[in-house]
């Protein structure tokens, strides 16, 4: 194919995975009207329209979707390949994208990459916090962080953080209003605040497990946040029990701000873990952070 129909396939994917011409041409660093132009003379090379275009919103058509799931994969591997030459390079560089959780980001990859990137000014780093479990190949990121059982059997796994129990939590004044919970199945009685999570289309069903058996229970309560930090910030001002990572809540259990029940229903959980394509050769800059990430025993 020649070089023309690749750099437009390439300003294609781009639109097709931001789901915006405006966002797509400020990541390529051309104007509008000449990424908009780019799409229609591609489109009619093929013969088939790829976008749907409206005044809100721009999303692949049938043909469209097909070159984002098929052809674009391809296209990142060569990208991958040509930003792997920067080893030939005195100093590594390049960009790399991951995806990840509020909580994987503040907790562990801002901590670890705040100390290495100092010393690789030419490594760029894309941290897109999403709690859903995002398609890291279809959306053009390099790795995604999930919890160890979450990571698809397909991809290489790396350990970067501890194992992590979930804890149940709220404040010394809701529960002088209310008996703590016993049991799992006791949470329908009390006022939880939600954690919404896309990829599973829902509210995320609390999980617990004790001497081999697991429960999961939908809760209710007048709060839904798709962020565990408003979560925690609400947990805190008492509108009900919250289910989040043990290590949030750390110091607000050390202080008395918040107690936990449901301790023996709380097992540690497989930690955070970076992944990534197998078939991928991983840039000397993207080397870099692994190592960095990587959780020393």
């Amino acid at each position: 194919m020649a070089g023309e129909n690749l750099n437009d396939l390439a300003a294609f994917l781009a639109v097709a995975r931001e789901r915006s011409f405006t966002k797509a041409a400020a990541k390529l660093g051309v104007s509008q009207s000449a990424l908009s132009q780019t799409i229609r003379q591609l489109e009619e090379r093929i013969g088939l329209r790829l976008l749907t275009r409206t005044t809100r919103s721009v999303s692949p058509t049938e043909a469209g979707e097909r070159l984002l799931q098929n052809v674009g994969p391809h296209l990142d591997e060569v990208e991958a390949e040509i930003e792997g030459l920067s080893e030939l390079r005195e100093k590594p560089a390049g960009m790399v994208r991951i995806t990840a959780g509020d909580h994987a980001i503040v907790t562990l990859l801002w901590p670890k990459l705040r100390k290495v990137l100092a010393d690789y000014p030419d490594i760029k780093v894309e941290l897109s916090a999403d709690a859903s479990l995002t398609d890291i190949t279809a959306h053009g990121f390099n790795a995604g962080v999930r919890l160890g059982e979450q990571v698809a059997k397909d991809m290489i796994s790396v350990r970067i953080g501890p194992d992590m129990p979930f804890v149940v939590v709220g404040t010394p004044a809701y529960f002088a209003d209310h008996a703590p919970p016993l049991v799992p199945q006791d949470l329908i009685d009390h006022t939880c605040i939600n954690l919404r999570l896309t990829t599973f289309g829902g509210l995320y069903a609390w999980e617990f497990e004790q001497a081999g058996q697991e429960l999961k229970v939908r809760v209710d309560g007048q709060l839904v946040f798709n962020n565990v930090f408003h979560v925690l910030d609400a947990v805190l001002d008492g509108y009900g029990l919250a289910h989040v990572p043990e290590d949030l809540v750390r110091p607000y259990l050390a202080d008395g701000r918040l107690r936990q029940v449901l301790a023996d229903w709380s097992p540690p959980w497989p930690g955070y873990h970076l992944y990534y394509p197998s078939r991928r050769q991983a840039s000397p800059a993207f080397a870099i952070l692994i190592e960095a990430l990587r959780i020393r025993s």
